[in-house]
């Protein structure tokens, strides 16, 4: 798979990433080394495997479900790089149709 720069510097953007001219050019390369690889993951035969939460067998410890205080708004909007009307703001990644 092929990226072009421009959706490098746009899966960059998204990361949070600032990446120099040189930067973008070599992550074009190895995202498209990984890509092929999930692509080559994607064509393994899974029909029958049962699905599993973890690589090796362990026990779900569980706790009490009790009601608690939840965090206050301010709080967990304190470090936030951006909030509007007491929620998360985050930057669209579904294009609208035009």
């Amino acid at each position: 798979m092929v990226l072009t720069r421009e959706e490098v510097a746009e899966i960059a953007q998204l990361a949070r990433l600032a990446l120099r001219d040189d930067e973008l050019d070599a992550l074009r390369g190895e995202l498209a080394v990984i890509l092929e690889h999930v692509e080559v993951l994607g064509q393994a035969d899974t029909i029958g495997v049962e699905p599993m939460t973890h690589a090796v067998p362990t026990a779900l410890r569980l706790r009490a479900d009790q009601v608690e205080p939840s965090l206050p708004v301010a709080v967990a909007l304190a470090d936030a790089p951006a909030a509007r009307d007491g929620c998360f703001e985050v930057p669209a990644i579904i294009k609208a149709a035009t």
